[in-house]
């Protein structure tokens, strides 16, 4: 999963929130310069990653992106995934997106001496762009996929996937209802 569902997941958590958010620039286990409820937030990410990763039904909508994207497929549904999320976001929460967003930024914002050198520029970057949000439009996400695209490197466009996306979406959202019923019993223990 992606950054909006590791915020949702951190269950409303100041420090868990910031831990999970942070993960993703941090290398190794040497995390004693953190509280004990951000270490906390970096291992709950590391588990729900791996939850992630082993999940049949994220393993099963990986394989539709095989095709022109294979190596790509994880990061592809971990995004789309997230914009599914978004784009249901009242079904998840009785927050409306919008307000669930500016919280964790400013949360965020608050911590901003906790998050690596390395997270900075995109903490910047996703709040300056309200990207929380913006994964409830389909053109978000494009726009998503294309900024990473140009940071990764490669030659790939990622946001040539959104046809793909686009021609599988009901298929998706049925895997990530499975799945995202799942993550929220094992991490937050809710039946939302």
């Amino acid at each position: 999963m992606n950054y909006l569902a590791h915020a949702f997941l951190s269950n409303n958590q100041e420090e868990l929130l910031v831990g999970n958010f942070i993960a993703d620039h941090l290398r190794g286990n040497a995390l004693s310069i953190y509280s004990d409820k951000i270490q906390k937030g970096i291992r709950l990410h590391r588990e729900i990653d791996t939850f992630t990763d082993s999940h049949p039904r994220f393993r099963e909508s990986k394989r539709l992106f095989y095709e022109g994207f294979e190596k790509y497929s994880g990061i592809l549904i971990d995004i789309y995934f997230d914009h599914l999320l978004a784009k249901n976001f009242k079904v998840y929460s009785p927050m409306p997106l919008a307000e669930f967003s500016a919280n964790v930024y400013k949360v965020y914002s608050k911590f901003q001496r906790e998050i690596p050198k390395s997270g900075l520029g995109f903490l910047d970057y996703v709040i300056k762009n309200n990207i929380y949000t913006e994964y409830g439009r389909l053109e978000g996400i494009e726009r998503v996929l294309y900024h990473l695209s140009h940071r990764i490197k490669h030659t790939v466009r990622l946001d040539h996937s959104v046809p793909i996306f686009a021609a599988n979406e009901q298929q998706l959202y049925g895997n990530f209802q499975l799945f995202f019923q799942e993550a929220q019993k094992k991490f937050i223990n809710t039946e939302n």
